[in-house]
């Protein structure tokens, strides 16, 4: 399985496939998530500029349905990671002297709202990467995050899916019904927000409590539980590598 990993992530045709395929779960899901504010939230946010995020985020998915290497694949995802974080500041409907979004920083993180993106986004990876090494693949190796040192760039990839839809979706739970509060921040003298423990333990909670909650798989049309999703994911991966499919069937929101 992992021999045939490093030749497939080898070829750069091959990888812009999956790559095409991981950035369009993406895309469709960030669209998701603002089509589902419009609806829910139309009179306490505006509406308008999240409408034309929208319209832009149904054109990078049309030039996805086209032939592209993977460098235009990448240029796609990252114009489409700018039109979805720039209107992520309207889905914030409560506390927002405290939780304003202006652009999505890391390393550290300079906001509270990026403290909880980036915190949830490491949850992520660690069980992307677990449910991947459980099916016999290389979390390291990825198609889409070519490879670095230190960076599991298989689990990067196979997080783009899930993080609209499990990790965006629970900061703006979290501080839209104020199970987060300013009080539970601080800027260090670097500038870098970091979380008290009883933040962190919420945001535990909230993650695990999430992962339990069930949905029908839109590939298997099962009900899974959400936390299974990672190794549904990385097994329809492997499948596809081992030429039991016929291509990877990302994990798009409906």
């Amino acid at each position: 399985m992992r021999r045939e990993q490093y030749r497939r992530a080898d070829d750069l045709i091959f990888s812009a496939g999956i790559a095409k395929a991981v950035v369009a779960g993406k895309i469709a899901n960030c669209r998701t998530v603002l089509q589902r504010a419009i609806r829910d939230h139309t009179q306490k946010m505006d509406a308008n500029p999240v409408g034309h995020a929208v319209k832009r985020l149904n054109h990078n998915l049309n030039l996805l349905n086209q032939e592209q290497p993977l460098d235009v694949v990448r240029g796609i995802e990252g114009d489409a990671a700018h039109s979805y974080f720039s209107v992520f500041d309207q889905l914030i409907i409560a506390q927002k002297e405290s939780f304003s979004f202006q652009e999505r920083n890391r390393r550290p993180p300079l906001d509270n709202v990026n403290c909880l993106l980036s915190f949830l986004y490491t949850l992520l990876v660690h069980d992307i990467r677990s449910a991947l090494e459980t099916v016999g693949l290389d979390p390291a190796v990825g198609f889409l995050h070519r490879d670095r040192p230190g960076r599991p760039g298989l689990a990067l990839d196979l997080m783009e899916e899930f993080r609209p839809f499990l990790a965006d979706r629970l900061t703006l739970s979290l501080i839209n019904l104020r199970q987060v509060q300013a009080k539970g921040f601080k800027k260090s003298d670097t500038g870098a927000v970091l979380m008290n423990d009883d933040t962190r333990k919420t945001l535990l909670v909230a993650y695990q409590e999430r992962k339990q909650e069930e949905i029908v798989h839109p590939f298997l049309d099962e009900k899974v539980t959400i936390g299974l999703l990672f190794h549904v994911q990385s097994l329809l991966l492997a499948r596809y590598l081992r030429g039991d499919l016929d291509g990877y069937p990302p994990f798009i929101w409906k």
